[in-house]
């Protein structure tokens, strides 16, 4: 099937095919030749235009001009090419024209890494840089700022550095019968102040104050922070609890520095089921209870002695317990401290920081449980919490306030070191009283 009629072979085309004939029988596409481009051959060297008829060629047929590399040169000079064989007849070189390695196209080029490692990068920090902002306004959001300090009257002046009080207080607001139940917190109304510490940050050490619920302190005169009225001092001793259910957290504050002669900066406070939450949401936290175990059935507390992680629930019931304790509410603010710190550390780790399944969750919890004042912005809160993380390393030092002895059942405070303490305090200089 591949030989050629016998018509058309190339032993038999006769003299009706190539050059000069005059043959009305047209020319085979198979051995029709291009048209050439450019000026006519000289007379005598070609088959057109007038001149002497061309030589006769053996066989009859003229030798065809060949069409490799584009044109045969001994035939037609510099001969015509096609372009089929580089195709340019694309507009493109031979590589990249039909059949060449491109396929149509020229070489893919290599990769710019640097411009996409650039690129990356650009978006990589971008995201960082939207989502830390957006995360500063919604944790901003969230704080609650419900203590107006600007009512407190009869103010001592500001000292170096800065004095954080610290509340936890009783307070079940939101708290479910079940929920009062499994934390031993009973169903009284209002709340009370179960712990309070002042923390002062500076450039000489961190350092914690337990402040006792139980110390004897003088109430002064003070204007109520709901009536507006101006009630008198009286010379009234009470214990320090009592200020704060007597007209909540701007009477505190005014209390404790009148009684001291401190001013504080910032207040913070959070309730039972906040303190709960936020252990809870950290996945507890790892304590070691001294030899003996804990155990008090008014708290709730049943440990075992020895390292153990206490969950939300078990963790109040620690920072609550003090009948079981020697030292009643001095060893208890002790074990307050000693929670606070190892509280500050688990949360400060690159598994709850970098983790946004636990960072957000605990942000929550502790937002949405945290009163404070007015004042108080991110910065101080977080400036606040690295403080209480080292406060017990370092130049840190975690102490109660002193005691002298006890009138009636309320703690003394022993008022030669507490001016040193306070004087110590207001200069920002390393802590000596113990």
């Amino acid at each position: 099937m591949s030989d050629w009629p016998e018509a058309r072979s190339d032993d038999n085309r006769g003299s009706r095919y190539g050059r000069g004939s005059a043959s009305a029988q047209p020319e085979s596409a198979r051995v029709m030749r291009q048209v050439r481009r450019g000026p006519a051959a000289p007379p005598g060297q070609g088959g057109y235009g007038p001149g002497p008829a061309s030589p006769p060629y053996a066989g009859g047929v003229p030798q065809q001009p060949s069409y490799v590399n584009g044109g045969d040169d001994s035939a037609y000079g510099n001969g015509y090419d096609s372009g089929y064989n580089t195709g340019q007849v694309y507009g493109g070189d031979g590589a990249g024209g039909p059949g060449g390695p491109g396929g149509g196209r020229g070489p893919r080029p290599a990769p710019n890494w640097r411009r996409r490692i650039k690129w990356t990068a650009i978006t990589v920090t971008t995201l960082l840089v939207v989502t830390t902002v957006a995360t500063y306004f919604w944790a901003d959001s969230k704080l609650n700022r419900e203590v107006d300090l600007s009512k407190v009257i009869d103010r001592p002046e500001t000292g170096e550095g800065t004095n954080y009080l610290i509340v936890g207080s009783d307070s079940r607001a939101g708290m479910s019968s079940e929920e009062k139940k499994k934390l031993h917190t009973g169903s009284a109304e209002g709340k009370r102040t179960d712990s309070m510490m002042i923390l002062h940050t500076g450039g000489n050490g961190d350092t914690l104050i337990s402040l006792p619920r139980d110390s004897d302190v003088e109430i002064p005169t003070f204007v109520g922070s709901e009536s507006g009225k101006t009630y008198k001092g009286t010379g009234r001793h009470v214990k320090l609890n009592a200020a704060y259910a007597e007209d909540g957290p701007e009477l505190l504050v005014r209390t404790v520095e009148f009684n001291t002669g401190l001013h504080i900066d910032h207040y913070v406070e959070i309730g039972f089921a906040g303190f709960a939450n936020i252990v809870d949401a950290v996945g507890g936290v790892e304590i070691d209870i001294p030899k003996g175990g804990m155990k008090d059935t008014k708290s709730g507390a049943d440990f075992a002695a020895g390292k153990q992680t206490l969950n939300g629930e078990q963790a109040l019931a620690f920072v609550r317990t003090r009948y079981a304790l020697a030292g009643s509410d001095l060893d208890r603010t002790k074990n307050q401290q000693k929670f606070l710190n190892a509280l500050a550390n688990q949360v400060a780790t690159p598994g709850t920081i970098l983790n946004p399944f636990k960072l957000y969750p605990t942000m929550g919890a502790g937002l949405d449980s945290l009163i404070v004042d007015k004042d108080m912005g991110l910065y101080d809160l977080g400036k606040m919490f690295w403080a209480m993380k080292g406060v017990n390393g370092g130049d840190g030092t975690s102490m109660n306030m002193p005691i002298s002895g006890s009138t009636g059942g309320n703690l003394v405070w022993d008022k030669a070191k507490v001016k040193t303490l306070v004087d110590e305090l207001k200069n920002d200089e390393k802590v000596t009283v113990k």
